[in-house]
Formats: C-alpha cells, sequence, structure tokens
C-alpha cells in the first residue's frame, strides 16, 4: 500500500512542475511587445517567402539534402 502513497505523490509533484514549466512559458511569451511580435512574423515570412537562407534551414541540410535526376 506504501508504493501507491509514493506514486500518488509522485504524481501530485509531476503536475506541480508542469504548471510551473507552463507559468515560466507563458510569462514569457506575454513579455514581447505586439510591435516586436509583428517584427518577428514579417521576418519569418519575409524568409519563408523569399528563400531566406538561415542555418537551420533546408539549404543546410548538409548530406540528407534531397537530390534531383538529371
Amino acid at each position: 500500500m506504501r508504493w501507491w502513497k509514493v506514486i500518488g505523490v509522485a504524481s501530485v509533484v509531476g503536475v506541480a512542475a508542469t504548471g510551473v514549466v507552463l507559468a515560466r512559458a507563458e510569462r514569457r511569451r506575454r513579455a514581447y511587445t505586439p510591435e516586436q511580435i509583428r517584427d518577428r512574423l514579417r521576418e519569418r515570412h519575409a524568409d519563408a517567402v523569399g528563400g531566406g537562407i538561415s542555418p537551420t534551414g533546408p539549404e543546410s541540410a548538409g548530406p540528407n539534402k534531397t537530390q534531383t535526376s538529371q
């Protein structure tokens, strides 16, 4: 019976920790001003539409890049 209590307490602690992580992420997200959010969205859109090269984009995929047959 004691193991069930330990599992129950661990579950409660896990739920509380998840809530803390979500609260921190929400505070971090709300720290941006509307102008900053618009600027970031415009930059991301310009990169997506204009084919901008980014370090994590498909242009730097390396050996896993898809090959076109000629």
